[in-house]
């Protein structure tokens, strides 16, 4: 057993990076920039470490951590971490430095009305709140850093986002925070009912009522819902992802919403198993809802970012599919689509940022034809337009088609009809690549400058990885299965659920 704390000092280092980088002078930009990145990237090696002393085959929850914090209430800082929690935490370390290279001039608009050292010292707190929901082991360390991590997102909208900033960035808080009432009157009737603890081991075996766990589990549900967002709950995100800042938003819905699909397996399903199976249909009628509704509503934006954002609503309710089929495939999938949802939605917007930047505007009319002028970068979103709509030997295939594979087995409806989303995915994103970077050129965008220059080398440095990421675990998804099959096959069985037998087709005599 290793005895180094790597979850509370993962958690803890962005933060004092974020101090670090806030006080830094005004005036000095370009050092707040490179200390942010420098700190960012030392997390990420930390990360790294922590990944190795993880063991595969070993204990379910592990690298714990537990120190006393309220021991009136039975609460404390406990810390672990699972094969779910532990891809979560990687894909935290990997996006933000890449986020950081790629936001190097978000903050230096004159209409920001914070200093660059403030945004990237944000990024960092984001971070660290980001990181601590994750590791989180108890329910109300978690619901802490649950209901935090709102504060920078809003700052980070609100004060360096587009022209609708301060609508999106209240609209989004509000949503949150409505969700946030939900968790927190569930987490004291948790307190009450489970033996006046919140340790999340403890009270996985508390024995609790019929009527009690389909209340208690409905309060997590709305507040995940929300936060995620599943439909009806889910017009917050396209607001907020359409005033955000490019990198801002990729962290949004690359990151910061996967803590609601978290939250369901690692909470809503262990602690309230009954009452997860007694609203499993209702659960996948919005999901499935979700997919076709949100991919409709895709197809008829002329907005870049809001469209991506609508592509993430539809990407969470194949989440939610995959969650609450209750099979193993459909469970590994639904985690691994979070990763590869992370990856390609997160590089999908950041090169929509970079064409947004060149051209002053995220309307697709004012595009076309802006392959001619920057074929890389065009280049760049035509591969993660194909790895958003799953194309086969790019990671997000193998993820949705463990979901919909695992799904049928026992859902043949819900299967059959979330493949329609598949269908739609084709079409909003090649109609979208189509009328911003083929065709013919649009005669604007010859007078823009920047839309002259192609993909810098410090925007290289920002999608390469990710690419080559997509591309790697597209075809050996390996090392992330063999750290996510454990937790969810422990999961299944706290939900009493298992796997059909295969059919085997009788002999012919």
């Amino acid at each position: 057993m290793n005895d180094f704390p790597y979850l509370s000092v993962l958690t803890a280092a962005p933060l004092v990076g974020a101090v670090v980088v806030a006080l830094l002078p005004r005036h000095r930009p370009e050092l707040a920039k490179r200390v942010a990145l420098g700190w960012s990237l030392a997390v990420l090696v930390l990360a790294g470490a922590a990944w190795a002393a993880f063991e595969a085959g070993g204990d379910r929850m592990q690298l714990r951590e537990s120190y006393p914090w309220i021991p009136r209430w039975g609460v404390s800082f406990t810390f672990a971490a699972d094969g779910i929690a532990l891809v979560m935490l990687a894909l935290i370390a990997l996006l933000v430095p890449l986020v950081i290279l790629a936001s190097w001039h978000d903050a230096d608009s004159p209409g920001a009305k914070r200093s660059v050292p403030a945004f990237f010292a944000l990024i960092l707190v984001l971070e660290t709140t980001m990181i601590g929901v994750f590791a989180a082991a108890d329910v109300f360390l978690f619901y802490v850093f649950f209901e935090v991590m709102l504060v920078p997102m809003y700052f980070l909208i609100g004060s360096y986002g587009g022209a609708r900033r301060q609508y999106a960035a209240v609209k989004f808080f509000l949503y949150a925070l409505a969700g946030g009432l939900f968790m927190l009157a569930a987490v004291v009737g948790l307190w009450v009912a489970g033996g006046q603890t919140l340790d999340w081991q403890l009270l996985t075996q508390a024995d609790l009522s019929t009527g009690v766990e389909r209340w208690l589990f409905l309060g997590f549900f709305l507040a995940f819902a929300i936060k995620a967002p599943f439909f009806p709950f889910h017009t917050w995100l396209p607001d907020a992802g359409g005033a955000a800042p490019a990198g801002v938003a990729a962290l949004l819905v690359g990151l910061l919403d996967k803590v609601a699909t978290f939250g369901i397996l690692r909470y809503s399903l262990p602690l309230f198993p009954d009452a997860a199976r007694w609203f499993a249909p209702a659960a996948l009628t919005l999901a499935v809802i979700g997919i076709i509704y949100a991919a409709l509503l895709a197809v008829g934006q002329n907005d870049l970012k809001r469209l991506v954002a609508y592509t993430s609503i539809a990407h969470f309710g194949f989440i939610g599919v995959g969650i609450f089929a209750f099979t193993s495939q459909a469970g590994t999938g639904a985690v691994l689509y979070m990763v590869n949802h992370g990856l390609a939605t997160g590089l999908l917007f950041l090169v929509v940022g970079m064409l947004v930047a060149r051209r002053g505007s995220a309307l697709i009319t004012d595009f076309g034809g802006a392959g001619k002028l920057v074929p890389v970068l065009a280049g760049v979103l035509l591969f993660a337009g194909l790895a958003s709509l799953s194309l086969p030997g790019l990671a997000p295939f193998v993820s949705e088609f463990l979901v919909l594979v695992g799904t049928f087995t026992v859902n043949k409806p819900v299967a059959v009809i979330s493949t329609i989303g598949i269908i739609l995915a084709a079409g909003y994103v090649l109609w979208m690549i189509q009328r911003t970077t083929q065709g013919t050129l649009n005669p604007t965008l010859s007078s823009v400058e920047p839309m002259r220059r192609d993909l810098s080398l410090r925007e290289s440095f920002v999608v390469a990885p990710m690419i080559v990421l997509i591309i790697v675990l597209g075809l050996y998804p390996k090392p992330l299965t063999d750290v996510i099959n454990p937790a969810v096959e422990a999961t299944l069985t706290h939900v009493d659920a298992t796997d059909p037998a295969p059919e085997v087709p009788e002999a012919q005599p």
